[in-house]
């Protein structure tokens, strides 16, 4: 799945970078050159897979613009749409992928910690990419997803001031899903269960208090919509990186 692994981390990389620096043109084009890179020293070699590599940088600085053309219209479906097809590629391709190796194999097989010595350098890509689309990536598909569904914010929407007040998803949303894989992966489903519970309890006195300002119905859909969409993300990692 090195493709696949690749396409995570480029995105990962590029809505990261975007979260931290969010300028035109530069954090995609960042998170493409490092994909290239990683994909060089995971062992990508040979003309075919090359062209592969620079044909996924390309597709890492489209999801940029596609993202933004989302955002700043009433397309959002595009970038999910977009997203979707990569990834189907992606998955598609992987049985015609031979495994890859190079200097990250090597670093993998003589790194002093005991616990990534029988990891794959395809197992080491996905499970990096898997943990990089759990923070903004995962921010800016539920962002989607709500404007796709008109799933707008209450608060935003009646307020007088632009600033919304159901603001903790964005700082909330990337530690559930990390802990929620983390846990998936540990194969203690139990445990991830009673995280998603306990989203609701941390939320419910931000909800309460939207509850006496703005429209309960409209603030419990967004807050579902948005959470559930949020899962989805982690859940969908979880799935593919089970082996």
């Amino acid at each position: 799945m090195t493709w696949l692994a690749l396409l995570l981390i480029g995105f990962g990389l590029a809505d990261l970078a975007h979260a931290l620096r969010p300028t035109r043109w530069l954090p995609e084009s960042v998170a493409a050159a490092v994909t290239v890179a990683v994909g060089l020293l995971a062992g990508v070699e040979g003309a075919r897979d090359v062209l592969a590599l620079v044909l996924l940088a390309a597709a890492v600085v489209g999801w940029g613009l596609v993202v933004r053309i989302g955002f700043g219209s009433d397309r959002a479906w595009l970038p999910l749409a977009f997203a979707t097809t990569l990834l189907v590629l992606a998955l598609a391709t992987t049985p015609w992928v031979h495994p890859h190796d190079g200097p990250l194999g090597a670093w993998l097989r003589a790194t002093p910690i005991p616990l990534l010595h029988d990891v794959s350098t395809d197992r080491a890509l996905l499970l990096a990419g898997g943990l990089l689309v759990q923070g903004s990536t995962g921010n800016v598909l539920v962002r989607l997803v709500l404007l796709a569904t008109h799933t707008i914010n209450p608060a935003q929407a009646g307020a007088r001031e632009p600033a919304p007040r159901l603001k903790g998803g964005r700082l909330l949303g990337p530690m559930e899903r990390l802990v929620i894989l983390g846990l998936g992966l540990a194969g203690d489903y139990t445990a991830a269960g009673i995280v998603v519970a306990a989203k609701g309890l941390l939320r419910f006195p931000e909800l309460q208090a939207a509850r006496r300002e703005l429209d309960i119905a409209a603030v419990t859909e967004y807050f579902l919509v948005g959470s559930f969409v949020s899962w989805l993300v982690a859940l969908t990692t979880l799935v593919l990186l089970a082996r």
